[in-house]
């Protein structure tokens, strides 16, 4: 078989096979594929991770991303993982314990690869595309599971109304950054007076917000979203402006808690498990969480410096259960449900400081205007304050929605300043937006 150009195919093959452009379009390809794989399996989204890392290789310049790693944005999550195994050593667990403890930050060492790769390559909004396809798609099932919850492949569990695929806690966190990541450009749309591009961002972004409301919504995110609301509209809107969405959303927030009784449930969880927790002593979701936090620091404060070691959480809150004071009820687990305390109980002090750090480094590293300056902004700040509730970062969902969404916007960030470094100008980076027909 030949081609037009007179090669057969395993000529063109070959001759792809050579090509380091070609490498770099196929490991474009497996980046995009695993972002639009996240919402809907975790078996997908380690394959294709797997095989974006794999076609890394063959044309890898080794000497500029080891030079690379040198970076602080770089090196701040590989030392949370070197911290992880050198933990393993002081751990009391059995080793298998601690080598599984050690799995969830084995997922950081993909941002210096990622960030590294989309300096180099122009499609990393690609990637922003496939995962807010993917999420709108997702909502769409998710409408089909409400009406119809034997298509489903959660059946059963009232919390899962409306969740197809994994739960309602990763759904709400993808609904969540995909709504509030349009805004910006639905803002310079607006602008550019590119009004029915703009309204249609504006339904997808509310479609998003109206399922959260009809439909199901963690609680985790019905305290973040008015954080990361505000933080788009003080950097984004002037005073004006924000007086008056502020208003059309308050009236918004209104109308929708008259209407949804399941927005309304949610919400009164809040006091209706606290309450059940202090009156009743009857183990609750909220009650669960004041006994594990109250614990956690008993053990930072027992082990300040290096905390009790890698995988060390189970042991010592097993050992608790056993006592007088545990709360009859409450399940055992190895995870405190706050971020900064599960890494505080394993590696005290060293371990909140290599934490923030990395947390601090990557907020500096979207200080800057553009779409993906956004919405590395956003995946950092909603990690941030959804990990005072969970142990988001080494959770596998919401933590490849970290390490993904600040090493392709990373990335892109760092290879757009090297532009204007070289050009001698400021050349904003384009919106999403611009990507789309006029």
């Amino acid at each position: 078989m030949t081609t037009l150009a007179g090669e057969t195919t395993g000529q063109v093959l070959w001759r792809r096979l050579r090509s380091p452009a070609a490498w770099s379009e196929t490991v474009d390809v497996f980046a995009i594929l695993t972002a639009a794989s996240l919402p809907w399996s975790t078996s997908l989204t380690a394959i294709f991770n797997a095989a974006f890392l794999i076609c890394m290789v063959p044309f890898l310049d080794f000497k500029a991303f080891l030079h690379s790693l040198k970076r602080p944005i770089c090196a701040a999550p590989i030392a949370l993982f070197l911290l992880a195994v050198a933990g393993t050593l002081w751990s009391d667990a059995a080793w298998g314990t601690r080598f599984y403890a050690v799995g969830p930050t084995v997922k950081l060492l993909v941002i210096p690869v990622l960030l590294y790769h989309f300096e180099r390559s122009k499609r990393g909004h690609w990637v922003f595309i496939a995962f807010l396809a993917s999420c709108a798609l997702l909502s769409v099932m998710s409408w089909l599971v409400a009406f119809y919850p034997g298509l489903s492949l959660k059946p059963g569990d009232p919390l899962e109304r409306g969740v197809f695929v994994k739960n309602y806690i990763d759904q709400s966190q993808e609904f969540t950054l995909c709504a509030i990541a349009l805004a910006y450009p639905v803002v310079v749309l607006l602008r550019d007076k590119r009004y029915w591009l703009a309204g249609l961002l504006t339904a997808l972004a509310l479609s998003f917000f109206v399922n959260m409301a009809f439909v199901v919504v963690s609680r985790t995110a019905l305290v973040t979203v008015p954080i990361m609301l505000a933080l788009f509209a003080l950097l984004h809107l002037t005073w004006r402006s924000i007086a008056i969405i502020s208003a059309v959303l308050l009236a918004g927030a209104a109308i929708a808690w008259l209407a949804s009784p399941q927005l309304r449930k949610t919400v009164d969880t809040f006091s209706r498990d606290y309450r059940l927790y202090t009156q009743e002593k009857v183990p609750t979701s909220m009650g669960e969480r004041l006994v594990y936090w109250q614990n956690s620091i008993q053990f930072f404060a027992q082990a300040p410096v290096a905390g009790h070691g890698t995988g060390s959480g189970y042991g010592l809150f097993d050992k608790v259960s056993k006592g007088d004071e545990w709360v009859h009820g409450v399940r055992v687990f190895p995870n405190p449900h706050n971020q900064t305390l599960h890494v505080a109980v394993q590696w005290g002090v060293i371990g909140i400081a290599v934490l923030y750090t990395i947390w601090i480094l990557h907020l500096l590293l979207f200080r800057g205007d553009g779409l993906a300056n956004w919405i590395g902004l956003l995946v950092v700040v909603q990690n941030v304050f959804t990990s005072l509730f969970n142990s988001h970062l080494f959770d596998f969902h919401e933590g490849w929605m970290y390490v993904i969404g600040v090493g392709v916007a990373g990335g892109t960030v760092i290879r757009a300043k090297r532009g204007e470094a070289k050009m001698g100008d400021a050349v904003p980076e384009r919106p999403l937006a611009s990507f789309l027909p006029p």
